[in-house]
């Protein structure tokens, strides 16, 4: 009896004349990894994610004045195997294994950083991962204990705080902040404790006793390892979980645009623009207290848009 492996297919078309919903469609198309059978034709392996995904994907097309049906194929061995070929991720975990060891001779935080996020990039859409994806994996954690400077996730579940008990405090992280602790400087300060007052560190030990130390190693709040039930935590999702903040839906979404700048992973459409924006402010402002300020406002208009979506939706 000849067994059959199910996958999915978008079959999609738009019209002509709307370029910026094929440019949406082409970017969300290629985050997600799908192989291109022919044009208009995506797949994808069928998984309750993938399907999910691609049905996202088709009720914008049809907002867009499209058409698009998402399918469910079988597919024999031989076909499977063919099926499988397209998502050969070999080629792209070679160029980053090579890139990572050119950068182990710098051991530059920044360099180590970017290829995280490109790793975590990567992997999420490596549907069948293999040895190629552990050998880069190991390189990348080597070269992350050379560079230090970001946090390494740690072990250990979230306990829930109370914010009363964390007023008026004494917070520090590195100085120069990135959109992690700028984000979650942001949270402490709107959400957790309104008195804060921030420190920012030359390094992690320079850390006063009194102070609160978040997003480097060893500090009271930073970044939560994956379970086999939890995907791994950023520093502002560790906070949100640890105060009750993360059932406030406009909180879990810059939740999602800062773990997929963090450290990368799902794609979130609106990343790349906090991401410029908040990289125009840390060129411009004069000290981290400033960048603060005006990083605030950003995430002040983020979480004000993302709180009307909720209401309208």
């Amino acid at each position: 009896m000849i067994q059959l492996i199910e996958w999915l297919t978008l079959v999609t078309t738009l019209p002509a004349r709307n370029t910026a919903a094929r440019m949406r469609l082409w970017r969300a198309l290629k985050a997600l990894g799908c192989a291109t059978l022919r044009d208009g034709v995506y797949l994808l392996p069928a998984r309750e994610e993938t399907g999910n995904a691609l049905r996202d994907l088709a009720v914008e097309v049809r907002a867009a004045e499209g058409s698009a049906e998402v399918l469910h194929i079988a597919a024999d061995g031989a076909q499977d195997a063919a099926f499988r070929a397209l998502f050969d991720r070999d080629a792209d975990y070679g160029r980053l294994l090579a890139a990572i060891r050119a950068a182990q001779a710098q051991a530059e935080p920044k360099t180590a950083h970017a290829l995280r996020r490109e790793f975590r990039t990567l992997a999420a859409v490596d549907y069948f991962p293999g040895p190629a994806r552990a050998q880069v994996e190991a390189a990348l954690a080597e070269l992350v204990a050379i560079a230090s400077g970001e946090p390494r996730p740690a072990q250990g579940a979230i306990r829930r705080l109370a914010s009363a008990e964390f007023a008026g405090r004494l917070w520090a992280t590195r100085r120069h902040p990135g959109v992690d602790r700028l984000a979650s400087a942001w949270l402490i300060a709107r959400h957790i404790d309104p008195a804060a007052r921030f420190l920012w560190l030359t390094a992690p030990a320079d850390c006063p006793s009194d102070a609160l130390g978040f997003d480097f190693d060893g500090a009271a709040f930073s970044h939560i390892a994956a379970t086999p039930t939890t995907p791994e935590r950023v520093t502002f999702e560790m906070l949100a979980a640890s105060f009750g903040l993360d059932t406030d839906p406009a909180i879990a979404k810059i939740g999602a645009i800062v773990h997929c700048l963090d450290v990368g992973g799902a794609p979130v459409v609106a990343a790349p623009g906090v991401e410029a924006v908040l990289a125009g402010l840390r060129a411009a402002a004069p000290d981290d207290n400033v960048l603060l300020q005006d990083a605030s406002r950003v995430f002040d208009s983020l979480y004000t848009n993302f709180s009307q979506e909720h209401v309208h939706d």
